[in-house]
């Protein structure tokens, strides 16, 4: 993954991305380099269009959070359970007074 990153950081900074170039970034990050596997990397993106690829990924830029529902939502769900309450207790009074 390093040497996908190596790519891309060199992209970001208008850096010719080339097999001498990834090598210094990964060397500078601490990665021991392969150069099999630089080679590889930049026979892949021969002719790539970088900022195609990344604006046409299927990964989201972003990740999708949830918002947090309304303060008042959750506020008017307990005055009416509390409401619930208040009338089932008047209800089973009114009735104990009929068998009184």
């Amino acid at each position: 993954m390093e040497y996908i990153y190596s790519a891309m950081v060199l992209h970001s900074a208008g850096k010719e991305i080339n097999e001498a170039n990834i090598k210094k970034v990964l060397t500078a990050a601490g990665v021991k380099p392969d150069d099999t596997r630089i080679k590889a990397l930049t026979a892949a993106l021969e002719g790539v269009d970088i900022e195609e690829a990344l604006s046409t990924s299927a990964i989201p830029a972003a990740p999708v959070v949830a918002a947090p529902a309304p303060e008042g939502k959750e506020e008017e769900k307990e005055e009416k359970k509390k409401e619930k309450e208040v009338s089932e207790e008047e209800a089973a009074a009114g009735l104990g007074a009929l068998f009184g």
